[in-house]
């Protein structure tokens, strides 16, 4: 059943972009990503949740290429954390932080059309929807809402895992029993455009129980 949000969310007309596929090129041995659809994938923000304090190392791979631009605490060859079931890391973060450059395999055949003024509300049910918790959508809307402020509307396309681990792959030391990830298309509009575009049917099977782990991302366009 599709959830109910409170907001209006304005019907537009639909068109499948059809973007061509292009990989990143390593060019050194630092796997950096060199191509013309290269997106930066802004802020993603790892949580986890081990059922004890859990020593953990984590990994990205980037399957197509690419590389991280920055990350908090300090990437390197990967994060090796202690992470309390509370979800705090080496007792002083809440999420592991990076940034990263990757081809453009997003989709936009499918999302919403938010008013500005009602941004907050979208993401507060939605992500709630998907099954993000108060904390980590409390954490999103402080960084992101403020930042969202030049348009009087916006363009969000979820991207779900299946799309984002084309990409970008977390390999865990120990494999979490629950993972979501979601990530946001969000484009400024001053306009609305001559096009329609359907709701995305949203499907929660995450759940917060055993050791789980959830991470949301935004791709600014």
């Amino acid at each position: 059943m599709k959830p109910k949000f409170f907001l209006a969310v304005i019907p537009i007309f639909f068109i499948i972009l059809v973007i061509p596929f292009q990989a990143c090129e390593p060019d050194n041995e630092n796997d950096t990503c060199e191509c013309d659809t290269c997106e930066l994938v802004r802020k993603p923000n790892i949580y986890l949740y081990p059922e004890t304090t859990t020593q953990l190392e984590l990994t990205l791979a980037f399957p197509l290429g690419g590389h991280i631009v920055t990350s908090i605490p300090e990437y390197g060859t990967g994060w090796n954390v202690s992470v309390d079931p509370d979800g705090i890391i080496n007792s002083e973060y809440s999420y592991l932080f990076y940034e990263s450059v990757q081809p453009d395999v997003w989709q936009t055949a499918e999302g919403w059309i938010i008013r500005n003024a009602d941004l907050k509300n979208f993401f507060t049910d939605n992500m709630k929807a998907y099954g993000f918790s108060d904390r980590e959508i409390k954490d999103f809307n402080d960084y992101w809402i403020p930042r969202l402020t030049g348009h009087q509307l916006y363009a969000i396309y979820p991207q779900d895992a299946s799309i984002i681990e084309s990409v970008i792959q977390l390999n865990f030391s120990q494999s979490p029993e629950y993972l979501l990830r979601i990530f946001y298309i969000i484009k400024g509009l001053d306009e609305l455009p001559q096009i329609k575009i359907y709701d995305p049917q949203i499907v929660n099977n995450f759940k917060r129980e055993g050791f789980h782990v959830s991470e949301w991302g935004v791709i600014l366009w």
